[in-house]
This record gives C-alpha cells, structure tokens and sequence, in this order.
C-alpha cells in the first residue's frame, strides 16, 4: 500500500446515548441503528470446507499488560479474545500468543522479536502510537502486518515504513474535532492543552489547537514530560493564562496532573481528558475516598456499538475503550488471511482494505466467511462500527465515547460517529 496524507473531518453524525459504562444498564437510543455484535455460533455448511483449508493464524499481541496505559489492557485484550472466541466457534483457525509492550519502546521491540521467533504471522498493537513507532521498522523489513486498533497519531499515513499497518480506529483528526466541540460547546474562550511530549500527544495538541481556532476558541498548547516528578511548572502555566478549560492530553501520569488541577481550584467540569484516561477507575485514583469530587470531569475514548459496549462491560467491569477496535483488528486479520489463503505479509496487506468496502455487507466472522466461500466480495462492518479503509490502512469512519463523572462514576453520556470526509 502507498501511503499519502491523512483526510480531514468532514461530518460528525449519528449522536446517540449509550448504557453507562460502569453498569451495564441500557438507554434509550431512538431510531439509531447498531451494527450487530458478532455472537459464537457454529461454522456454516457453505463455509466449514473453505475454513479446514485455511491457514491457522498466529497473531502476537503486543499490549501494555504493565506501564502507564495497563488500565487499558482489559479492554483491549479482552476485544481480542472474544473476537477469537468467535472465530474458532465458528470454525477459523486462528491462535493467540501474547507478550507486554509497557509503554516502554524498548520492551516493546523485545517482545515482537520474540514474538516472531515464536511464530508470530501478524501483530496486533501496540496500545500506543509511540510505542508502534519502536517496532514499525522491524515489521516492514521482515513484511509483517500489523494492526492497531488505538493508534491515532497522523504521521502513521505518511510513513514509508507502515507498509504492513493499517488500524481500525480513527486518526487524531478525528479525536480533535469531538474534543473541540464538545469544548466549544460548553462555553470555553480560552483553552489549555495539556500535552504529553510524545508523537500522540504531540499530534493531537496540535490538532485541538487547530480546530479550536476554526471555532473561534483561544487555546495553547502547553507540552510536559511524562516523566515528570511534578507538574507546578504546567499549572502555573495555566494560571497565568487565565484559562477557563483545561485540556488533558495525558496517560496514567494525567492521574496526578489532574489531582494537581484540581488542588489549584480548577473546577472538573473545566477539565477534559483524551483518550488516554478512559478509565473508569479514574475518579477514585485522582480521589481517593471522594470520587465525587471529579464530578463534572469529561473524557472520550474510542467506542463500540451499543451491543459490543454492554457485551464487553459485561466482561471488564465497564471499561469499553477501544474494545470494538481491537475486537475489529482480530477479525480482520483473520478474515485477510482466508481471503488471500496465506499468512504472508505482502499477501494479506493486499487484500486488507477491500474487506471492509464495496462487498456485500457483513457484520460477523461466520458471516463474513460463507461470503468468501462463495467467491464474493465482502464488507466487514464490525464491533465498533461501518469500518471503511482507505488505500493506506486508515478507517475513514469512527466512533467515540463522550463520557461524564456523575456522582463519582464515569458515565458514557453519549456517542458520536464520525465520517472523514475525501
């Protein structure tokens, strides 16, 4: 695949409400219409031949079980292994080996090298942008795919070296416009955008700042080392600006930030945090004791369908952050690998955008696969929703969570599909 810039945000649709993510309950979301969640079945008769001659699948998962993000890591590998659990009930042939990634590069790089060595087809991860980067190079010299369903950064469409990636969530260039408007929509004039010094973090500062700016909201963008002792310096920073809406853009190190905000008597319903601190454990790590006292707190995250979301909460005790896209990721990969009958990196790359666009719809593996086995072309529309990618591995549509601390519980409040437009 040859890689060219990233699209830009042309529509934001389909605004719905969601179960909350932490019980489970389900509301009310009008005519809107969901994806259906894949469920286990047994193989189809049409397809049961197809399968038993397609290649078994080893995909190496390369998630943050320890480091700053490992409050994702249930979600995230609990996508994958209920995705594999459909896919062996219905007769795919795919197998699981797993290894840490940290958010540490260099552990990364370890395990996908003992990955490989183990056996390894394809990877799936890592949980953060810069965390691919460290293991990017390795994985386009040996022609191995990989698949991320949480990295946002941009300059993944525009590297000679992601050849072999592509991800079933959405660019940063999605992420901005939900934050900004929400922001803008809540009355912020002037804006702090807190942001880690890494390439997320980077990227995504500047693209809030950027659509900030088409809204006529005031905002800068105040960078801090994630291996910071403290943030004094960073809040001072606010406090001299007069801000009236602080921006998070942070990992667990947000944790601290945040507790920090609020001591220097910024209320919670000013602050707003990225995708990296989706946790529903949140309020009562900045809060021991008080989760309440977060109350007003907002954060977004990448989301599934209404199903998936109360299927995996089910499974994880409500955190849902970019489940549907790992649980994506999964059935993609296998899905590739049935329609190109290899394992090979340069054949499954090839055949991978055309899986979910231009085919007959699909909306589950077993599905999926009697399609193939019948010599059509197919159109995954998965867990987190009408995936459509792009000739350089990006999906141009997405979903996202918008979720509210109400009485010391993170609540999903609301969902919001977005469309990149060409």
């Amino acid at each position: 695949m040859g890689h060219r810039p990233c699209r830009a945000v042309g529509l934001l649709a389909a605004v719905f409400m969601l179960a909350s993510a932490c019980g489970g309950s389900s509301v009310p979301s009008g005519d809107q219409q969901e994806p259906s969640t894949p469920q286990p079945a047994g193989p189809p008769a049409d397809a049961s031949g197809f399968l038993d001659d397609g290649p078994e699948l080893v995909i190496g998962l390369v998630l943050p079980e320890t480091g700053s993000l490992s409050y994702l890591y249930p979600p995230l590998s609990t996508g994958v292994r209920l995705a594999t659990e459909d896919i062996q009930a219905a007769g795919g042939r795919v197998r699981i080996i797993e290894g840490d990634s940290g958010t540490d590069p260099d552990l990364a790089a370890e395990t996908v090298n003992r990955l490989l060595g183990e056996g390894a087809d394809v990877i799936l991860g890592a949980a953060a942008s810069g965390v691919s980067q460290s293991i990017i190079q390795t994985l386009y010299e040996t022609e191995v795919v990989q698949c991320s369903g949480s990295n946002t950064s941009p300059n993944f469409s525009i590297q000679q070296n992601a050849e072999y990636f592509f991800r079933t969530v959405t660019t940063a260039e999605a992420d901005a416009p939900v934050m900004a408007n929400n922001i803008a929509r809540g009355g912020a004039t002037n804006v702090a955008i807190l942001a880690r010094a890494d390439d997320w973090g980077q990227s995504l500062s500047a693209l809030l700042h950027e659509r900030l700016a088409e809204l006529n909201v005031a905002s800068e963008v105040v960078p801090f080392s994630q291996e910071a002792s403290n943030f004094e310096d960073v809040v001072l920073t606010v406090e001299q600006m007069g801000a009236d809406t602080v921006a998070v853009l942070a990992f667990a190190e947000g944790i601290q930030l945040i507790r920090r905000l609020l001591e220097a008597s910024v209320p919670p319903a000013a602050i707003h945090g990225g995708p990296g601190l989706f946790d529903v454990e949140l309020p009562s790590k900045v809060s021991p004791g008080s989760p309440d006292e977060l109350d007003g707190f907002t954060v977004y995250g990448a989301s599934g369908g209404d199903d998936f979301n109360q299927r995996i909460s089910e499974a994880v005790g409500g955190n849902i952050a970019f489940g549907g896209q790992y649980y994506d990721c999964t059935v993609m990969l296998a899905l590739a690998a049935l329609a190109a009958g290899s394992r090979n990196g340069p054949d499954l790359i090839a055949v991978v955008p055309g899986l979910s666009r231009g085919g007959r719809k699909c909306t589950a593996f077993e599905e999926c696969a009697s399609l193939l086995a019948e010599g059509a072309d197919i159109d995954y529309d998965g867990a987190s929703g009408p995936l459509e990618l792009d000739d350089v591995g990006d999906t141009t549509v997405g979903r996202y969570a918008v979720a509210e601390v109400r009485q010391g519980v993170l609540e999903v409040v609301k969902i919001e599909d977005v469309t990149m437009a060409p």
